[in-house]
């Protein structure tokens, strides 16, 4: 590999421990060309501003040449660039522009499944005895015309999609558009390792990779058991999807996905300071898998489950049980926590119902993000407090949306595009864009925040900056002292530093009392607290640090 392409980055094979990520959707990050929809020469025109956020990496959602069907998580072909982002050139420039600016640069791994239009479906769909006839998952029908087994997809409806031409079924978790890969085969597996090689020797950092535990499907194509109601949840899937009525034992989640994530965690190797991480979309059993995914120093660096991504609001109790589920489930593992993505409803709405400061409520949840055991990713706008975009029906490109509306709005409302400035769209491009941009969404653009210290963006750059000055937030071990009521305690211990760190997690002033020992406290966070006598005093959506001996 071309070692110039590393850039000012300083080896490091632990960078990823810590390390606070700044995901980037491409088609509303920033549009150079006046198309209506972001693209690469944008994101290099738009790095600085995650430079001085003081993120460590960029993670970049899908670039590969698409029929967009699911906005690039449809790959036509897994080693181009769609026009419509730009091209390998403008690919080489943004890792060049990101590694000067000390950023290092993951991107989205789709390959559970491709595109019917990939050139390797088109082929294995010709005929049932061509050189690719067995690279997906073909079935066929049972004597009465149906399907093998009752799997569902997670866009709706059954998981098997008919194919004329070859007259079987093949395999779709998603779209029908999406045809799933035969991970069995080994060609289909040594063939998606060169496709990481491609991007490794292009200068990459690493990977997210998308539905990790859906690589896998069950060879003897058993039916999935019903999930009791009790047990269901809408941790990965919306209430309305009867996906969610399933056990998930056969369709994904299967054991023989450990070796494969072998095979790919000795590609990595052969490369310097690469790390991935994992999309573990289980409602059951999602921190487990992403222990497994990450023990033995053989698999993936980090891996994240859904927990901190479903509807159920936070408080102290739900954070503390499942920092310690994760410990518990993966006790060699690391995790990645997010609070928001390009999936789910921002989290300022989706946890800020009723909530009249949502901008204080958003610099507690940093900060709270931030502190945690485990590495850090921001979804782009977070940083601003942006709200879900509540779209029109007509306004909608998102599949999944349009198939459960209005039940369920779908991902559109997360992925309006960025706001830069307080023109007509926001900075984003001279033309209109692809979705709409909110006029709520104005005020609270980078621009506007920039000149504004009380702001949320200056106080997540203000909060990431104090977190770099002690390491025990990034690398320590985390041990909780408060979570019964209003206010989440716990301490980040490293070395000889031992930090505590308080969260008032309500509306409403709080007061904790003081530990044990000889309190530092620390400042620069931009949190304010007090303390009195023996009780720390906690504003609403407050927070206190403090170096104790």
């Amino acid at each position: 590999m071309n070692q110039t392409l590393r850039g000012n980055l300083v080896p490091d094979a632990d960078w990823w421990r810590g390390a606070v990520i700044y995901q980037i959707y491409p088609r509303s990050y920033q549009d150079s060309n006046g198309d209506g929809v972001g693209d690469l020469k944008g994101i290099t025109g738009r790095l600085s501003h995650i430079a001085e956020l003081g993120a460590d990496a960029i993670w970049i959602s899908p670039f590969f040449k698409s029929p967009m069907k699911d906005f690039g998580y449809d790959v036509s072909n897994y080693i181009d660039i769609d026009p419509i982002f730009g091209t390998i050139a403008d690919f080489d420039a943004m890792i060049e522009e990101a590694h000067r600016l000390k950023l290092r640069v993951m991107i989205d791994l789709v390959i559970s499944h491709t595109s019917d239009q990939h050139p390797w479906f088109i082929e294995s769909s010709a005929s049932k005895d061509n050189e690719k006839a067995d690279w997906y998952v073909w079935v066929d029908p049972k004597d009465d015309g149906t399907p093998p087994n009752n799997w569902l997809s997670i866009f709706g409806g059954s998981a098997w999609a008919w194919d004329p031409g070859r007259c079987q079924y093949y395999l779709h978790n998603f779209l029908t558009s999406q045809p799933d890969l035969n991970f069995h085969n080994p060609d289909v597996q040594n063939a998606l390792l060169d496709v990481a090689r491609f991007w490794l020797e292009r200068g990459v950092d690493g990977f997210r990779l998308d539905t990790i535990n859906f690589y896998f499907h069950d060879k003897e194509l058993r039916s999935n058991p019903g999930l009791p109601p009790e047990r269901r949840n809408a941790n990965t899937a919306p209430a309305v999807n009867p996906y969610n009525h399933q056990e998930h034992l056969y369709d994904k989640n299967r054991p023989e996905n450990l070796e494969f994530l072998k095979r790919l965690r000795a590609v990595m190797n052969d490369y310097q300071d690469i790390a991935a991480v994992g999309e573990v979309g289980d409602s059951q059993r999602g921190l487990e898998i992403a222990g497994e995914y990450t023990s033995g120093g053989d698999k993936m660096q980090m891996c994240y489950a859904f927990e901190f991504l479903a509807p159920e609001k936070l408080n102290p109790k739900f954070v503390a049980d499942v920092q310690r589920a994760f410990e518990t489930a993966a006790p060699e593992g690391w995790a990645c926590w997010a609070f928001s993505n390009h999936d789910v409803v921002r989290h300022i709405t989706r946890w800020g119902d009723g909530i009249s400061d949502k901008h204080g409520y958003a610099k507690m949840l940093n900060a709270l993000l931030l502190t945690l055991r485990g590495s850090a990713c921001i979804y782009q706008g977070e940083e601003l407090g942006l709200p879900e975009a509540d779209l029109q029906f007509e306004d909608l490109q998102d599949p999944y949306g349009i198939q459960f509306w209005p039940e369920f709005k779908g991902r559109d409302g997360c992925r309006t595009p960025m706001v830069w400035d307080g023109s007509n769209f926001g900075g984003f491009s001279t033309a209109k864009p692809w979705l709409p941009v909110p006029p709520e969404h104005l005020p609270l653009s980078v621009a506007a925040e920039a000149g504004d210290e009380a702001s949320v963006m200056k106080q997540y750059a203000r909060f990431l900056a104090f977190r770099k000055e002690h390491p025990a937030f990034a690398k320590g071990e985390i041990a909780f002292t408060l979570e019964d009521g209003a206010v989440l305690g716990f301490e980040r211990k490293l070395g000889n530093e031992t930090i505590v760190c308080y969260f008032n997690m309500s509306s409403g002033p709080e007061t904790v009392a003081k530990p044990a020992g000889t309190l530092e406290t620390l400042t620069g966070h931009g949190f304010e607290a007090s303390v009195t006598g023996e009780q720390i005093v906690l504003p609403a959506w407050g927070a206190f640090f403090a170096r104790v001996q």
